[in-house]
């Protein structure tokens, strides 16, 4: 079988064509596409890529962005931090996508048998092969090699530094997960915390919304009622346990995205809740005349259904594994939501689950509502036993919290649930924690403003000052 990589070269230069060597039988086939973009590249092996060569100038480094759980977006090209400091340190800029996320797609379709070559180290084999070809390439062998990424990325930076040290000279580890965990409650619990930082009250508020609830789900006529006020696009029916159990998810989740990406530059990307805020929601919780607690905790619900252009909210559990069983790269799932639930059920776990009682979203959707999930979607084996090993195996692997490794830094955002999961002090001299007051996930990475914090200011340049270190 034939695979599919397309490689952009921002420059005019040729692009040689490229086989990968770690799949056996497969030739390299390429052709340039003089009818659309001469500057795109087709190449028959797992992995897309772009390049930038507008701020290249001889001798200067490589900088490479890590793609991660969706496809890797052009806009990065020219836009972030990144940038920034490709046009200070004259830095040729690669993009490599994550393996079967975007258009990489390395089988013919995403049923489990072919997603058993979906892992992190095999992303991490894909990048060290794609690095020691691009050198050849540009002509870069000698030159130094930094990594960037963020979240999963980010992850898969500073592994890429830990596995192959010979081909990365430095990585920039933004908002990494580091230690990977099966049950990840303490997520709502800085959800629970980033919230107080903004209102005494809106904790509070939640926590009485999600009560009322519970009172409403013992009668027809409040059940009626939450069908109504929450926009759900079929009467809520209790007895179906699992879509009761989602739609608790699903309401909790209206508040995790938002304080998990609070006040981030994202407009640039097409972000159609960037200008939504945890004061956003806050607001809306503690407004009195809006009615009483269930009134305003429908009311953010609505705000983010409008923001996402969302007639109804979808809550069914059967639908919602239904969409994920979808195998196709035709479907809505492979846009990343089966690849990366499949990593979760294999690899990481992270599931945010209720199961803490420091937090304000109630405890109606435990672990075992994800571990369920897993098993639901991919088959009777992905338990938590296999869930368990993988996750073992993962922090083995990579050393977790304790991972030895130097020319790393770890930015992360105090807001940021994710932090929980990362580096928050200093391995070593040369692994440096940097936690970002005030700031959300991957806060670094976006594009400057006028309107970033201090402390997120601060921490730009303390990045430019080890990227420099490294280079020198």
């Amino acid at each position: 079988m034939q695979m599919g990589f397309r490689f952009f070269a921002t420059a005019a230069s040729e692009v040689a064509c490229i086989s990968n060597p770690q799949q056996t039988g497969i030739i390299g086939i390429c052709h340039r596409n003089n009818g659309f973009n001469k500057n795109w590249i087709t190449l028959m092996t797992p992995i897309r890529g772009r390049a930038n060569s507008s701020f290249y100038a001889a001798g200067g480094p490589v900088f490479v962005q890590i793609g991660g759980e969706g496809e890797a977006s052009p806009i990065w090209m020219v836009e972030g931090f990144w940038i920034n400091l490709a046009k200070e340190f004259d830095a040729l800029c690669i993009q490599v996508e994550h393996r079967y996320y975007g258009k990489s797609h390395p089988t013919d379709d995403l049923t489990v048998k072919n997603l058993q070559y979906l892992s992190s180290e095999q992303a991490l084999a894909d990048l060290a092969w794609f690095r020691s070809k691009m050198a050849e390439t540009f002509d870069a062998q000698h030159t130094k090699w930094i990594f960037f990424g963020g979240s999963y990325s980010g992850s898969l930076a500073a592994w890429m530094r830990l596995k192959y040290p010979h081909l990365v000279d430095g990585a920039v580890a933004s908002s990494a997960p580091l230690l990977a965990e099966i049950n990840f409650p303490t997520y709502l619990g800085v959800v629970q915390n980033s919230i107080a930082q903004v209102s005494n009250s809106c904790n509070s508020d939640i926590s009485e919304a999600v009560a009322q609830i519970d009172l409403a789900l013992t009668t027809k006529g409040g059940q009626k009622k939450l069908t109504e006020k929450f926009k759900l696009c079929s009467p809520l029916n209790v007895s179906t346990v699992d879509d009761v159990t989602n739609l608790y998810s699903i309401l909790a989740g209206n508040f995790e995205g938002i304080v998990q990406y609070n006040r981030d530059n994202r407009a640039f990307e097409g972000s159609t809740t960037a200008n939504i805020t945890i004061d956003t929601l806050c607001d809306i919780m503690n407004d009195e005349s809006i009615g009483d607690e269930l009134d305003r905790y429908a009311a953010v619900n609505s705000l983010l259904m409008a923001s996402y252009d969302q007639e109804c909210l979808d809550y069914e559990y059967r639908k919602m594994i239904g969409d994920l069983q979808n195998s196709s790269w035709a479907s809505e799932a492979s846009e990343g939501g089966r690849q990366w639930t499949y990593q979760t059920c294999t690899e990481f776990g992270f599931f945010q689950s209720s199961d803490s009682d420091d937090q304000p979203f109630g405890q109606k959707f435990p672990l075992s509502f994800f571990v369920k999930q897993c098993a639901d979607i991919f088959g009777p084996k992905f338990n938590y036993t296999l869930l368990d090993i993988g996750v073992n195996q993962t922090n083995v692997i990579y050393g977790e919290l304790g991972i030895q490794i130097t020319k790393v830094i770890f930015p992360n955002g105090s807001v940021d649930p994710w932090h929980a999961l990362g580096v928050l002090h200093d391995l070593n001299p040369e692994a440096k924690a940097l936690l970002i007051e005030g700031t959300a996930h991957c806060a670094d990475m976006y594009p400057e403003s006028p309107s970033d914090l201090p402390e997120l200011v601060k921490a730009r340049e303390v990045i430019k000052q080890e990227v420099q270190k490294w280079l020198s």
